[in-house]
């Protein structure tokens, strides 16, 4: 979280951030996730690791929510520590910031990909660079195994 503050809008950067839900807290439940989400006009900050070490995740300028259509503004973003940070920001070329359901959680999208996506039991995930944020696959491979999730709100 501390090397992704100078990363975040200006208005955020001072907030004080607490942790709403962690897999070793909370299980591995993207219903669990929903129900853990700050309000509604609150921004998450979602972090990943896979089963081979690789940190990445998103920012999302609203709360990570179960929706019948795509929300967020393009403050969202996704992010990789692979080998250092790298940080893909809105495009301007569509508004797939996020959408969910209890199945899916997808973070950017377009020509049928996602630039992150989880499935309903937080097991596994996938990364494919997406028209949202012209991004690079997170992860090592386009689909992975996630080892720990945690999603992060304001205070």
């Amino acid at each position: 979280v501390p090397q992704l503050g100078p990363q975040l809008p200006p208005r955020l950067t001072q907030q004080p951030w607490h942790l709403l839900y962690s897999t070793g807290r909370d299980g591995f439940s993207l219903r669990t996730l929903y129900r853990s989400g700050a309000r509604p006009d609150s921004p998450a900050l979602l972090l990943i690791r896979d089963t081979e070490a690789q940190a990445f995740g998103a920012f999302s300028s609203r709360a990570i929510r179960s929706s019948s259509g795509f929300y967020g503004t393009g403050e969202t973003f996704l992010f990789s520590f692979c080998p250092e940070l790298k940080v893909f920001r809105w495009t301007g070329r569509n508004d797939f910031f996020v959408k969910g359901d209890v199945n899916l959680l997808m973070v950017g999208g377009g020509s049928g990909r996602f630039g992150l996506w989880l499935d309903g039991d937080l097991q596994h995930g996938g990364s494919q660079p997406c028209e949202t944020f012209d991004n690079e696959t997170l992860s090592h491979r386009e689909e992975f195994c996630v080892q720990d999730l945690e999603m992060w709100g304001l205070a």
